[in-house]
């Protein structure tokens, strides 16, 4: 870094750390560090910051990093802290507007409260808003962009657009641009289009959820949620119970004992490296002996330990 670069962020009212744990801001808490870690101060900020950047800087967004594994060696260039317990939600002409960094179970009381109906099953997302608008998450038979009318979208360079469902191509828990690249820019805010519903109803749903959600899987250990995707047809949690695998672990790292789609750090010792290498033991033992190619879920970011210079 040169003596310089504090220049360049001394006007932006966010938090800037070097060399930052990202172990914390993630659900499996694991992982090594960010050369940079910022947590902006709102989106006008977080829109400035990205302008002092260089057009080359890597930059990763993070939420609850509840469907991320950081590798121990760390993330180069920056990575940006989206959750904001304060950020907004509303109703704006029939329509429930939210910030990215909205937590997706927020959302759910928040519909619910106004009556709508169907957005239940974003109580059971672990994220935010933004990492559901990025994954397509979804739970209890609902997925977050079949109720999306228009996102807006923080590009490279710090501007805002407004994209709409039609400029992407969405499917089973994938967002990409419509020839199949990953979306550019960053999603900060969304409307979506609920049913209109009983809200005594939807409330009752949200906490029936909520039930079965706390009694079918380990949430008292870190975890990031479901691994794999379910495979047409089937469930990926099925597979892996079938092939023996619940209880199976590498080194701090175990396939939950409670739900086999779920790799656990029940004593908070894993590694990154331990819960990468569970998920490819996991994945080849599933196709070898069924001949499904299970397909993580997870997002696997940064370095190999050993991997820097």
């Amino acid at each position: 870094m040169m003596m310089a670069e504090p220049d360049r962020f001394a006007a932006l009212r966010g938090k800037l750390t070097r060399d930052a744990p990202l172990a914390p801001h993630t659900s499996w808490r694991a992982g090594g560090h960010a050369d940079r870690l910022y947590v902006p101060a709102d989106r006008d900020d977080l829109a400035a910051f990205l302008r002092t950047l260089p057009a080359t800087e890597p930059v990763l967004a993070l939420g609850l990093g509840s469907n991320t594994l950081v590798r121990d060696g760390g993330v180069r260039g920056t990575v940006i802290l989206m959750h904001d317990p304060g950020a907004m939600l509303a109703v704006q002409d029939g329509l429930i507007y939210a910030d990215a960094g909205v937590a997706s179970p927020k959302l759910a009381r928040f519909a619910a409260m106004h009556g709508c109906a169907e957005a239940e099953f974003l109580a059971g997302v672990p994220g935010t808003v933004g990492g559901a608008l990025a994954m397509n998450a979804g739970c209890y038979g609902g997925e977050t962009w079949a109720y999306v009318a228009r996102v807006q979208v923080l590009l490279r360079d710090g501007t805002f657009t407004i994209r709409t469902p039609a400029d992407y191509r969405i499917g089973y828990r994938s967002v990409t641009e419509r020839d199949g690249s990953p979306p550019r820019g960053f999603f900060t805010a969304a409307w979506f289009r609920f049913p209109p519903g009983d809200s005594a109803a939807a409330r009752a749903r949200i906490k029936e959820l909520l039930a079965r959600r706390i009694a079918s899987q380990p949430l008292q250990q870190p975890n990031a949620g479901s691994v794999f995707r379910n495979p047409p047809g089937d469930h990926a949690a099925r597979l892996i119970e079938a092939c023996g695998l619940k209880g199976c672990a590498i080194g701090g790292a175990q396939v939950s004992v409670r739900h086999a789609n779920f790799i656990v750090n029940a004593q908070r010792k894993a590694t990154a490296a331990d819960i990468e290498a569970l998920i490819a033991h996991v994945r080849e033992t599933v196709r070898g002996r069924t001949g499904v190619d299970l397909e993580p879920e997870v997002r696997i970011v940064g370095e190999r330990a050993g991997a820097l210079p």
